[in-house]
């Protein structure tokens, strides 16, 4: 690991950023998706992000989630790119810029903590975003870097 983030594979396009300890970001392509079901969040992060890789005529067990309280203090985000092309930039807890991702067609990141920024790359670009509720606005959720 230098300077805080960590290649997981560089081939298949996975990448962990590490600052004091936490995990600030995980960037994956579409590249990285394997068989099965395979989640690259850990259990305790707020967020968990997951892919699916099955063949024709598979079949999930129906299921509902339980309730309980959990406790979040940040929330998370996750962003998927649909089409186009994304930069993102990740800021350490000094805001300082500490990485860029570009997110192609098919990448997704997951934004756990630490600070970060957008920018669109190409025209007409479709992206959803995911994210710990509720929202309390800007004032409340943001800290401008």
């Amino acid at each position: 690991m230098t300077n805080g983030i960590k290649i997981i594979s560089e081939k298949n396009k996975m990448k962990e950023i590490i600052v004091q300890n936490k995990v600030i970001a995980r960037y994956c392509s579409s590249n990285f998706i394997k068989e099965g079901v395979n989640f690259f969040s850990n259990n305790e992060e707020s967020l968990q992000l997951g892919t699916w890789n099955y063949s024709k005529g598979k079949e999930l067990l129906p299921h509902f989630h339980n309730k309980f309280v959990r406790k979040i203090e940040t929330p998370a985000e996750i962003v998927f790119v649909l089409k186009g092309a994304v930069q993102v930039d990740i800021y350490d807890f000094s805001n300082n810029k500490i990485d860029s991702v570009i997110i192609k067609q098919g990448g997704v990141i997951i934004l756990l903590n630490g600070g970060h920024g957008f920018k669109i790359l190409e025209d007409d670009t479709k992206v959803v975003e995911v994210k710990n509720g509720p929202y309390f606005g800007n004032e409340k959720d943001k800290t401008w870097i």
